[in-house]
């Protein structure tokens, strides 16, 4: 009997440690790669005009979020937002001038879980913004096993480097150059993308699993990008935004100044007025020119490190995520740069390729992500009927990306949630990846919002300091409409007055998919901010704006039948 016992035991002892070896098998290791200010200006995303081939490959290969949005459109704040899965409201973040774990909350990252687990975590290039708002640090050691790293020639970037008509160099927002030309021969993204493929080799045979992130710096402003990329957009093959104009209907507060872009030596050359002067045809023209440039340098950059991956034969154990922190303005509204509510400053690309699941690799000879040369290939068919069309959000990465690569799902937020220092504000979209979307979900909304210093376009309206906010605009984004309220806001208490509201949008997509059109003040909001006042007061901003939305919404489609 005793014999049976110690032999049960054994086989039970054997068992477990079977099973703990397959689950640490069965973790995936992590590529997590993010462009800086990159819109959905992509191939994949129906851009006839970007030439985006090695991206569009990926695509091809993994789960397309066609309606991804950012939380915040301004770098520190959603670099925050995503890599805590906690809202700007939460980590207090809205400027670059504080930092979350003691102005906030002691709150988790995602490569700090990882690291948690067992994981090697290390960041290359841009991930967290530097600076203040991740400790001078990158927020290391906290989320990663090693510093991180940083290209040396990114330095060079607010310096004088470009050349202009004068043959002196200048701080130009344009500013395609010869990487030979340029201190060291080289050019940040270059760098980063190095020493991400060194950092990959030095793991391909390593039993730990790693998380490695790596940060491109473009098409972020300037433009200081090799100047061959400019021969894929001839000038004369460029068009105007279609709505170039700022809508008549715009509220004062919502309209962007793009003074970072003013500030810019050949910009400042152009003389335009303030606040709405409009740049002139023939520049915008060659800004967009640029920013696509810029897009397919960046896309190529992807492709050097996607090959990297799959040479060294990682490409059937690692989860790659692609992604952006926010878009960019390229003449919509009249506006240029981020810093707004709208689609073309929230909407971000969002791709997540998991082996086994999203793509199955037909032969060990086949290549996963061969390099797509974009002078040879400028164009790559995207074909993949794994898309999700319904709203998420990148307060959504965090959970997703954890539950994919095999670790445990991350426990939901309480409403205040400034104690708990490992949750999610978002939602784990892993479920999606299992089954094919089959109808459009009315309730799947995303939340952003941006801080203004006045009512009115000041020369820091698009970035205030915290002491500055007096005005937060929120933006609700779904299926149907873009509502955004613009409410008092107390930067000492971090408080809104939902009573206090200084202005509001309303945008029908299905017939205006560029905003183009705010219907807010058609409606009569007496009655509603009469119902509203009743709420108790701890009924949130989202759930208010969600409850507002459903009345006025009900209301057009009652009011003669406009729907």
């Amino acid at each position: 009997m005793f014999t049976c016992l110690r032999i049960c035991l054994l086989l039970l002892v054997l068992h477990t440690r079977a099973v703990v070896a397959s689950n640490v098998r069965e973790r995936k290791n992590v590529l997590f790669i993010m462009a800086d200010d990159l819109r959905t200006s992509l191939g994949c995303y129906g851009d006839s005009v970007a030439k985006s081939p090695n991206i569009d490959q990926l695509a091809s290969k993994s789960q397309v979020f066609l309606n991804a949005y950012a939380q915040q459109a301004v770098c520190a704040p959603s670099r925050t937002s995503m890599l805590t899965s906690r809202r700007p409201d939460t980590t207090r973040l809205y400027d670059f001038n504080s930092y979350w774990r003691t102005h906030a909350g002691n709150y988790t990252t995602l490569p700090q879980y990882f690291k948690s687990r067992g994981y090697f975590t290390t960041s290359v290039g841009k991930v967290f913004h530097p600076g203040i708002s991740s400790n001078h640090s990158d927020d290391y050691p906290y989320s990663w096993s090693t510093p991180a790293y940083h290209p040396a020639s990114f330095r060079y970037e607010k310096e004088k480097m470009c050349k202009g008509e004068d043959g002196k160099l200048h701080a130009n927002l344009l500013c395609a150059v010869k990487v030979s030309e340029q201190p060291g021969g080289t050019l940040p993204d270059l760098e980063s993308t190095e020493e991400a493929v060194r950092l990959l080799k030095s793991r391909a045979d390593d039993d730990v699993p790693f998380f490695l992130a790596v940060g491109f710096h473009k098409p972020h402003i300037p433009f200081r990008i090799p100047q061959e990329y400019l021969s894929l957009y001839p000038i004369d093959e460029m068009t105007l935004a279609p709505d170039p104009d700022v809508p008549t209907r715009l509220p004062p507060v919502a309209y962007n100044p793009w003074m970072d872009v003013r500030r810019r030596d050949d910009v400042q050359k152009l003389n335009i007025s303030f606040p709405y002067g409009p740049i002139p045809k023939d520049f915008q023209l060659r800004i967009r020119q640029h920013y696509y440039a810029a897009v397919s340098y960046m896309d190529a950059q992807v492709g050097r490190l996607l090959g990297a991956l799959d040479a060294l034969g990682l490409s059937d154990s690692t989860v790659v995520v692609f992604t952006s922190d926010h878009g960019w303005s390229l003449g919509e509204h009249g506006e240029w740069a981020k810093y707004s509510n709208f689609d073309v400053s929230t909407r971000v690309p969002l791709i997540f390729y998991v082996p086994g699941l999203t793509s199955h690799r037909v032969s060990q000879r086949e290549s996963t992500f061969p390099f797509m040369d974009v002078f040879m290939q400028p164009q790559s068919s995207f074909k993949n009927d794994r898309v999700i069309k319904n709203v998420v959000e990148l307060v959504d990465v965090f959970p997703t990306v954890s539950y994919l690569a095999g670790l445990k799902a991350l426990p939901p937020c309480p409403v205040i949630s400034f104690q708990e220092e490992l949750c999610t504000e978002g939602v784990d979209r892993a479920h999606t990846f299992h089954r094919r979307e089959r109808r459009r979900n009315g309730e799947a909304i995303s939340f952003s919002q941006y801080p203004r210093p006045a009512a009115t376009p000041q020369v820091n309206s698009d970035l205030p300091d915290l002491k500055d906010i007096k005005i937060m605009g929120y933006s609700l984004r779904c299926w149907d409409y873009r509502y955004t309220l613009w409410l008092g806001f107390n930067p000492q208490t971090f408080q809104v007055n939902v009573s206090d509201v200084h202005a509001g949008e309303l945008y029908m997509l299905e017939g205006d998919p560029g905003q183009d059109q705010n219907i807010y003040s058609e409606s009569d909001h007496s009655v509603m901010m009469a119902k509203m006042a009743g709420l108790p007061r701890t009924v949130g901003v989202q759930m208010r704006m969600r409850l507002q939305l459903l009345y006025l919404s009900a209301g057009r489609k009652t009011s003669g039948g406009r729907e």
